[in-house]
């Protein structure tokens, strides 16, 4: 049976015979079922009726259907609904706008509002640069999809994109105080997108974009980078990246081995992977083969489509062709940026000594983690039920954070290796070991530390707008 996950958490309203023993029957068959039970709240008790409401966890909807069905054969209980918690989480949406200010009496409205407002906004018809200052835009963020790379989703849409990027604004306000705002464009043109973002470009202080299918987010990334003043982040790009270099970092000093002399082989050379290969070359790496739908990538291949081909031009310097396993054999580290089970756990045997195995294809990543554990001396993934999660979130709201702060305008290279270096940093030599080689997300001094090494690049730099 698969672990059960809160995300397939559901709560069953039971209507039972006035027996409390029938309590303990419940938990036994959701137990016998696989299921784990995280409460069970008596919601009426009387002389004709028990009234229960059981919350369980299951591994899927499957397995959580299977549950309810394992309950309904108990004599004497009855399922009178069943609710799925993710779903009433959702129920409304997860972000609201709050007035920071009090709005009690006609004395407030005349300075929030009119006529007091006219005021300031004519000090910043004079002051454009008071804007950051006097208003939201100095600590705000769009995050911006087109719905066409939805987490694993695939191409479903803005619509169904705007969970997700309500998480994602949820996050930035949990971990860096920023407000956020999901915005979902009806188009996956890059000319539309740009033209969209570029209009909205005025209130906000930096642009993140979230869930945009490569290759088309690499254009739109780069002509929003050369059109807007403030910074534009592509987080499935560079946030995934940071948080990889980070944990390698820390991987590597567990097995001992320096980046510069190692071989690695990443599994995947779309928007993940191209940026991951990028920061990693940027921090010294030598020898990094890219493996694909193509096979593996290299420079002397002239079938390549022209962003893999540009990948390859950095990449590869044996020139090796083939399947994965010919990128695998005698690497030191693989990465996994790609889908569920492309690299069987008997390849790992076929990597250097003590290898470091990320498989980061989220839910399902490209090898069973518990399995290369067995092989590997440290193993990484982006599941929340195995250790060494590789989450975006260790990521985004601090380099947001120190953005903002600074003022900065753009985002470097540099800046992305500094916040690398300061995650990798939050882990102690004393906590560091093969199943803790990056911090928990919750860890409250890694936004810290991300902010703080970029606003320390953006203050040196003329990234950094003036005061």
């Amino acid at each position: 049976m698969a672990a059960t996950l809160s995300s397939y958490s559901i709560t069953m309203r039971l209507y039972c015979a006035p027996d409390h023993g029938v309590v303990g029957t419940v938990a036994t068959h959701i137990a016998q079922s696989g299921g784990i039970v995280t409460a069970i709240d008596v919601a009426e008790s009387s002389h004709e009726r028990l009234v229960l409401d059981v919350t369980c966890s299951a591994s899927d909807s499957d397995h959580a259907n299977q549950v309810v069905a394992g309950v309904e054969e108990i004599d004497g209980v009855e399922v009178h609904k069943v609710s799925d918690r993710t779903f009433l989480l959702h129920i409304g949406g997860k972000i609201e706008v709050h007035s920071k200010v009090p709005l009690k009496n006609r004395d407030d409205l005349s300075m929030a509002y009119t006529p007091g407002v006219g005021r300031v906004s004519m000090a910043l018809a004079e002051n454009p640069d008071d804007v950051h200052r006097l208003t939201v835009k100095g600590n705000s963020v769009a995050v911006v999809t087109d719905g066409s790379a939805v987490l694993g989703l695939g191409n479903i849409g803005p619509g169904a994109a705007l969970p997700v990027m309500e998480g994602k604004a949820a996050l930035f306000k949990r971990f860096a105080n920023i407000d956020a705002w999901p915005i979902c464009l009806a188009s996956q043109d890059v000319d539309e997108i740009v033209k969209a973002v570029e209009m909205i470009a005025p209130g906000f202080g930096g642009i993140n974009l979230e869930d945009i299918a490569a290759p088309r987010c690499f254009e739109v990334e780069a002509r929003l980078r050369a059109k807007l003043d403030i910074p534009v982040f592509h987080d499935d790009q560079h946030g995934t990246a940071i948080v990889v270099l980070a944990a390698l970092t820390n991987a590597l000093r567990c097995v001992k081995k320096d980046l510069a002399d190692i071989r690695i082989a990443v599994a995947g050379g779309g928007a993940a992977g191209s940026a991951i290969v990028s920061l990693l070359l940027a921090g010294g790496a030598r020898d990094v083969i890219v493996w694909d739908r193509e096979g593996c990538l290299s420079a002397d291949d002239k079938t390549l489509p022209p962003a893999k081909a540009e990948l390859a031009s950095r990449t590869n310097p044996r020139q090796v062709r083939g399947d994965l396993l010919a990128a695998l054999t005698g690497a030191d580290v693989f990465i996994g940026v790609s889908g569920p089970g492309v690299l069987k756990p008997e390849w790992i045997d076929e990597m250097a000594d003590n290898p470091v195995v990320f498989a980061l294809a989220n839910p399902d990543p490209e090898v069973d983690p518990a399995e290369a554990g067995k092989r590997a001396a440290v193993v990484a993934s982006g599941r929340s039920d195995y250790p060494n999660q590789i989450n975006n979130v260790l990521a985004f709201p601090g380099v947001f954070r120190g953005l903002l702060d600074a003022r900065a305008k753009e985002i470097t290279t540099d800046m992305l290796l500094r916040a690398a270096r300061a995650i990798a940093g939050v882990v102690t030599d004393d906590e560091l070991n093969p199943s803790f080689i990056i911090p928990s997300v919750f860890h409250p001094d890694v936004p810290k530390a991300v902010a703080a090494a970029i606003r320390g690049k953006a203050h040196d730099s003329a990234a950094a707008a003036p005061r």
